[in-house]
């Protein structure tokens, strides 16, 4: 009996992977996911590795975000700000991924994984800069603007 229970669980888990994967946002996130592996792969082969750092944490924060919006915690969790704390997160991701990428494509001469990761690193910069624009218009969006009363008796 417990194994129909935890199998229709785990159908219902990977039934919201599929359908949350098929999203704008589940589509950013993954390709985050897989952009950051990417890097990851690029700098861990080359002879400096000391910028594989970003790409682990922002792996890492990507996944954590992909599992709490595809799972729909950031629904039941109300004491964070899900939509400020994304925002904070593609924003810096952002920042760090353009400033160590420019670091790498720059000083990488002779190192091909370096500045290939430096490359895929820019690629990663500006879907993270992509994301920042979309949450902040979602922030924008979802603001109730009510606009001040005006009288036409002044």
């Amino acid at each position: 009996m417990a194994d129909t229970t935890a199998s229709s669980s785990a159908a219902n888990c990977v039934e919201k992977l599929k359908s949350y994967v098929k999203t704008q946002k589940g589509i950013i996130l993954a390709t985050e996911i897989l952009l950051s592996l990417i890097i990851l792969i690029c700098y861990a082969a080359s002879l400096y590795g000391g910028y594989s750092a970003v790409a682990i944490c922002e792996m890492i924060f990507s996944m954590i975000f992909f599992g709490i919006f595809m799972m729909e915690l950031d629904k039941q969790i109300l004491v964070v700000n899900w939509l400020w704390t994304d925002l904070f997160r593609a924003g810096i991701g952002a920042l760090l991924y353009i400033i160590t990428s420019l670091i790498c494509v720059i000083g990488g001469a002779g190192d091909g994984a370096r500045i290939a990761g430096g490359v895929f690193g820019l690629i990663a910069g500006l879907l993270f800069a992509y994301d920042t624009y979309t949450i902040y218009m979602q922030i924008k969006s979802s603001r109730q603007h009510n606009p001040a009363p005006t009288h036409d008796s002044v």
